[in-house]
């Protein structure tokens, strides 16, 4: 017996010696079958003829030589595969098994990517090849009339079997149905790591991609692929309308039924089986589309995206809410500055008009006083009968500027010259205090609040259509300016007001109390000529 010559570079095929626990060992991949095979797969023969071309086969012992001697003479066989080998390994539930179309036209690389044309080159070559003609010969070598019929049994049915395998694939429903049984790995992945996403994931549509019913499929991509491209795929995919039928499901055969209500009962089980499959169907697919959707790793990134700048457009919010708030703040304590300095200004100006009137006061009794000294002669002499009554009535009727004026008159005066200067502000006084009840009593019968605003008013309207005399200053010396300011002081103190002609005179520029009441009478009187005129 010659040696094996030892080469490290020789691949041998090895088996192992048992499988674990007597349990059979599958194997399958996640890849398409190849669309196109230029060469035929590499087996048994092809390993045992490379040994054979780099010398390291056994050379047969001289029994085996002799065996061929001996079996040399004989016509060789030619070896004719079992009909049986050509069967599907899918069974349907009834428990016939049914037989492999692709197999028999040797289109089990291809199958279910064969195309019509492969189909029928395939067909012709195998019918050829099988026919019953072509295969006569072959009963020549059985010995017997009971092989003999077995042999032409079996070569019949297998070309029976070839042609049934061409009409099935040849006719799209059937080939849909046939295809849909064939054997197909439905595992659905469920997890993987970032980086063995398209590694997974990618084979699994693939796989899934021959029930598509629309065979423009987008395909997966990588890591680089556009979002849209993305999108694209994962609404189809979403939207995905399978052609799979799932004869298996059938439990009942047709051709079996006794009437034809039981017929119709079958198709309405075997209706409802089957779209049950098809729900499940639908599931497991979705289940794929969402499983890969979750772990995508591009979909992951533009969901952290998102997320980061869903994060910054809150931040951006919540800052401008805050830089709101801040401004607020600031306008608030700066507009309880301003009014904390008006509220010091208005007490800086009560306190100096306090202090104004305090030193008025002050000086209204020493003119007071001054009065009474300078009228003390004339009411000693009861010269004119001016009495000590007429000069208190003069001190508090006169304002300051009126007691000033009158003091000044008497001051170079005696006798008779000092008492006519008294007895002329009597008679002023006299006349303001007849004003002043003269107003009192219209404001009572006419109800002064409405008289009041009438004048006003008539003053407004006096002063916007030219009624009051075209130069700034009037004839008695108030001014257009003056008057539109007792107005004004008018309406901001009503009667009720203490001491409210101090103040509307306060308010008149250039305007004592008696000329502002003077004033006010006058414009009555004007009004009170109108009513009586129209």
């Amino acid at each position: 017996m010659p040696s094996l010559r030892s080469d490290s570079s020789i691949k041998l095929i090895t088996y192992s010696e048992e499988l674990v626990d007597g349990k059979p060992l599958y194997a399958s991949s996640n890849s398409l079958p190849v669309k196109a095979l230029n060469r035929e797969p590499a087996g048994h023969a092809f390993h045992s003829a490379a040994l054979k071309l780099h010398g390291c086969a056994e050379e047969p012992t001289d029994s085996e030589g002799d065996d061929k001697k001996a079996g040399g003479d004989d016509k060789e066989k030619e070896y004719v595969p079992s009909f049986n080998s050509y069967s599907n390994k899918g069974k349907k539930k009834s428990g016939t098994q049914q037989q492999d179309h692709y197999a028999l036209l040797g289109l089990s690389n291809l199958r279910y990517l064969a195309t019509e044309d492969q189909i029928r080159k395939s067909y012709r070559e195998a019918a050829l090849k099988h026919h019953p003609d072509k295969l006569a010969s072959l009963l020549l070598t059985e010995e017997t009339e009971e092989a003999k019929e077995a042999k032409k049994e079996e070569i019949e049915s297998r070309f029976k079997a070839i042609q049934e395998a061409y009409e099935v694939l040849m006719d799209p429903l059937k080939r849909r149905i046939f295809d849909s049984t064939d054997e197909f790995d439905d595992e659905v992945p469920t997890d993987c790591a970032p980086q063995d996403f398209f590694k997974v994931f990618g084979p699994a549509f693939k796989r899934n991609a021959r029930w598509s019913v629309n065979q423009r499929i987008p395909d997966l991509g990588e890591e680089n692929t556009k979002l849209k491209e993305v999108d694209r795929f994962y609404n189809f995919w979403y939207a995905f309308k399978s052609w799979r039928e799932f004869p298996d499901e059938e439990e009942h055969d047709l051709e079996q039924a006794d009437s034809r209500e039981e017929r119709r009962w079958m198709e309405k089980e075997n209706a409802r089986a089957t779209a049950k499959a098809r729900k499940e169907e639908h599931a497991r697919i979705r289940t794929l589309v969402d499983n890969a959707y979750r772990k995508d790793p591009r979909i992951v990134k533009r969901k952290e995206e998102e997320k980061a700048e869903k994060q910054q457009k809150k931040d951006a919010k919540l800052m401008a809410k805050k830089k709101q708030e801040e401004e607020a703040a600031i306008a608030a304590a700066e507009e309880k500055r301003r009014k904390e300095e008006e509220e010091k200004r208005a007490v800086e100006s009560a306190q100096q008009q306090k202090k104004a009137k305090e030193k008025e006061k002050k000086l209204i009794r020493k003119e007071r006083n001054r009065l009474r000294t300078l009228s003390a002669p004339v009411v000693a002499q009861r010269l004119l009968d001016i009495s000590q009554e007429d000069i208190e009535n003069l001190c508090m009727t006169l304002n300051i500027e009126q007691l000033q004026s009158l003091c000044d008159k008497m001051g170079n005066k005696e006798g008779l010259e000092l008492a006519k200067v008294i007895r002329d502000g009597c008679s002023d006084s006299s006349r303001d205090q007849e004003a002043n009840s003269k107003e009192k009593e219209s404001e009572k019968t006419n109800g002064g609040g409405a008289e009041r605003v009438s004048v006003l008013e008539s003053t407004q309207n006096s002063e916007s259509n030219g009624e009051a005399s075209g130069s700034s200053v009037e004839t008695d010396g108030w001014s257009a300016v003056q008057e539109r300011a007792l107005v004004q002081a008018l309406k901001t103190f009503p009667k009720e007001t203490s001491q409210r002609w101090e103040r509307v005179a306060a308010a008149v520029p250039g305007k004592t109390v008696i000329q502002c009441k003077k004033k006010f009478a006058e414009l009555k009187e004007i009004i009170r000529s109108k009513k009586t005129a129209v």
